[in-house]
């Protein structure tokens, strides 16, 4: 793993990388030996693919959970968490296994957890004005984003994105519950409420035709309506803690 050159020459926290993946043959060889420069260990979380995610993620050098069957996005995540602390990482690092993130941009997520400026680091995609989103992506993203912000002192411009590392004390405190995709705004809903620093970094975003088979409306309106329950059960619960 290469250290950052603000550190300590004692200071060598362990950062993993956990990637969720269902059906990314493709491309999984290729992002495990990429992340690995970075990262002291690789862990996929393979949800239930029907091809060879998990063989072809092994003959990489990385360990293999398997769910056996498609849980979702959020099941995945959740594994990624408890897999990030059951091998004692300091930094956890989460991706996505069909090439949409690149690794290369590992050290520039990090570093903010690292010089001790953020807890949470998100790799953004609105902060890089060249990066190319589909307009209908980027429609569902700007509503759930605004969903998350409105209201709020500690804003964001990309609730959704899934490129992302969490401090340890961060990652012990989130208890996310979702299964869908709702639970990137989750943690960060969480996250937020605790009073964890939150800091965004532009990072880029290649976009491939089998990245989702999800109807995009469909699910862009399921997590609206996520965050929105989401909200209202943070403010519910401060109230009854303030009585």
């Amino acid at each position: 793993m290469q250290q950052s050159h603000n550190l300590s020459p004692q200071a060598h926290p362990k950062v993993i990388a956990t990637i969720p993946c269902f059906n990314t043959e493709r491309s999984i060889g290729d992002v495990v030996s990429r992340t690995g420069k970075y990262v002291d260990q690789v862990i996929i979380i393979d949800d239930g693919s029907g091809d060879k995610t998990g063989r072809k993620a092994r003959a990489t050098g990385a360990m293999v959970i398997s769910h056996g069957v498609n849980r979702g996005y959020g099941e995945a995540i959740k594994s990624c968490f408890e897999a990030g602390k059951a091998n004692g990482a300091d930094i956890l690092v989460t991706l996505d296994g069909d090439g949409q993130h690149d690794p290369d941009e590992i050290q520039k997520l990090i570093a903010p957890i690292l010089n001790r400026e953020a807890d949470i680091v998100i790799g953004s995609r609105f902060l890089d004005k060249q990066v190319n989103i589909p307009r209908y992506r980027r429609f569902g993203i700007k509503v759930i984003t605004f969903l998350f912000n409105f209201g709020s002192k500690v804003k964001v411009q990309d609730a959704q994105s899934g490129y992302r590392a969490y401090s340890r004390q961060a990652l012990n405190a989130i208890s996310a519950t979702r299964a869908d995709m709702s639970i990137s705004v989750e943690t960060l809903i969480q996250a937020r409420a605790a009073g964890f620093r939150i800091m965004e970094v532009a990072t880029s975003c290649r976009y491939h035709p089998h990245s989702s088979t999800k109807n995009p409306v469909i699910h862009g309106l399921g997590v609206a309506f996520s965050v929105v329950r989401l909200r209202l059960k943070i403010l519910v619960d401060k109230s009854t803690r303030g009585r």
